[in-house]
């Protein structure tokens, strides 16, 4: 059944299914508690499995400002205070991933266990920046050498072109949101991650590369890593029979 919590004046959607210790679903940019449906039925067997939908994904509001990877972890923070919930387990994919990586490098949690998740910023290249500062030039200029509804038309193809399908999709706000959030670097926060965590990744994962999961590896100071052999950045879906062996090793479930 969904609830509802307000976080900031936010309406944020969530489900609780099973009885026991508390164990977080927090899914992935752009999609919504509803990739997780599997791992719930699975899990909420054996745990109190609380599944939250960001704010400004599935039936929770959007920000009305431009939040970070610090107001959406307060947001769950707040969640589980109000839940009553100690030390849960945290389960998060891809920027799911950065709110459980920050959540618990902060706050008592059971164990963590993080897929394809984001948190490494990227290594951008000369012609990375090359693109970013030419479209910033052209917003500038463009208005004043063809007259601003040409030029909103032309950047707005070019941006579109050039942009990530998550942006393309996103609205306004959102679209601040991940731009925000894509550019945060969480490798000071692992250090500070004390409970046990499982990585598992897809080798061929390109959102999140596996050289991410290596770095995370080394730097939380009780990390393994579990990979999934062929699988991309949505390996608990790719390899569901190793994802539920991991979990089942992991967690100890009998």
């Amino acid at each position: 059944m969904d609830k509802c919590y307000t976080y900031g004046g936010v309406k944020l959607a969530y489900s609780i299914e099973g009885e026991g210790d508390a164990l977080l679903l927090l899914h992935g940019w752009g999609c919504d508690r509803g990739i997780w449906k599997n791992t719930l039925e699975y899990l909420s067997r054996y745990y109190m499995v609380v599944a939250v939908d960001f704010a400004g994904f599935g039936k929770s509001e959007e920000p009305r400002e431009v939040w970070g990877v610090e107001e959406y972890t307060r947001s769950i923070e707040a969640l589980v205070k109000e839940l009553g919930v100690v030390r849960p387990i945290v389960v998060g994919h891809s920027f799911g991933g950065r709110v459980s990586i920050l959540y618990a490098s902060r706050n008592e949690v059971a164990k963590v266990i993080l897929t394809d998740a984001a948190g490494v910023k990227p290594h951008r290249t000369w012609s990375y920046y090359r693109k970013v500062y030419t479209f910033k030039l052209m917003k500038h200029l463009l208005p004043w050498l063809i007259g601003q509804k040409k030029a909103q038309m032309l950047i707005e193809q070019r941006r579109k072109a050039s942009a990530s399908s998550d942006y393309n999709q996103a609205t306004p706000m959102m679209r601040a949101i991940l731009s925000k959030c894509v550019n945060e670097d969480l490798c000071d926060h692992m250090p500070h991650i004390k409970a046990p965590v499982l990585l598992f990744w897809g080798d061929k994962d390109s959102a999140t590369p596996i050289s991410d999961a290596h770095k995370m590896e080394r730097l939380i100071p009780d990390a393994g890593l579990v990979v999934a052999q062929g699988a991309g950045h949505f390996a608990m879906l790719e390899s569901p029979e190793l994802w539920r062996a991991s979990l089942k090793s992991f967690l100890k479930i009998e």
